[in-house]
């Protein structure tokens, strides 16, 4: 079993992922995992790392197959014996002006954006060695999206006690709602994308929170963030960083030193604790 630690960051094989581990190959001090569904995709990633002199490796990962999210447990769990960084980055958006109906525009969103994150954290949680950092990617639209919120459900979505089954209904009864044609009417918001950066804030909360109960001596911190209005494939050419200036926020988080105990519990943005 190798000695060294150990970061993976899910979905990057291109943007904000991609320079999310450039920066960790830079600056982490351990083996960094890029991962990607497609493996082609993901060695070609790789590639290009390894020519500006860096030492990526490479892992599959289908955040929606929870199969292949297992056989990453089980590699980390026999290499490394656990776990040190861990980057939820994967995600994936509809754009604007995209024509597919708007209820399977949701039940695809949450399928990879919620309810994939969740089994990522699921089995690899538990994996998370003393130290370790745990950062899901979330987004602004988040904020904005649990403004849009009838006040129910945006007191539902700040509570302090939601439990992880509470979440997950929610998220659920959403999906839901959109098939019914009723969303708008229960309170919710016209965005899929950003419930479902709702659920990834959220969830978080209740990871720190579940982490601080159960792992208190670990010393473990787990945060959302918002990257930024990025220019990738996902936000397009209009906005207004770089991959590099939105991999900041997550690369600090990914990399606070062991003597930190905050932030934790977090949305971050700008390496600013924001409120939520």
């Amino acid at each position: 079993m190798s000695s060294a630690q150990v970061a993976v960051v899910t979905g990057s094989n291109k943007g904000i992922g991609l320079a999310v581990v450039r920066a960790l190959c830079r600056q982490f001090p351990g083996d960094v995992y890029l991962t990607s569904r497609d493996p082609g995709r993901g060695q070609a990633a790789v590639a290009q790392l390894q020519q500006e002199g860096l030492r990526p490796l490479f892992h599959q990962l289908d955040i929606d197959d929870l199969q292949s999210i297992r056989a990453l447990r089980d590699f980390l769990k026999d290499k490394y014996g656990g776990l040190d960084v861990l980057v939820n980055n994967a995600g994936i958006a509809f754009k604007v002006h995209d024509t597919t109906p708007f209820a399977v525009q949701a039940e695809v969103t949450l399928k990879t954006n919620f309810f994939g994150t969740r089994n990522v954290c699921t089995e690899l949680l538990p994996l998370v060695k003393p130290y370790g950092r745990v950062v899901n990617v979330s987004s602004m639209v988040s904020s904005s999206a649990l403004r849009g919120c009838s006040q129910e459900l945006q007191q539902k979505f700040r509570s302090d006690t939601i439990t992880e089954e509470e979440l997950v209904q929610l998220m659920a009864k959403f999906v839901e709602d959109t098939k019914r044609g009723v969303h708008q009417k229960e309170g919710w918001p016209n965005t899929a994308y950003g419930v479902s950066k709702i659920g990834v804030t959220v969830l978080s909360r209740i990871q720190a929170r579940l982490l601080s109960e159960q792992r208190k001596g670990d010393h473990i911190l787990l945060n959302a963030c918002c990257p930024g209005w990025v220019r990738t494939d996902m936000a397009g050419p209009k906005a207004t960083k770089s991959p590099e200036e939105g991999a900041e926020t997550p690369v600090y988080l990914a990399l606070l030193p062991s003597s930190a105990d905050a932030p934790h519990g977090q949305f971050v943005s700008e390496k600013t604790v924001k409120p939520w």
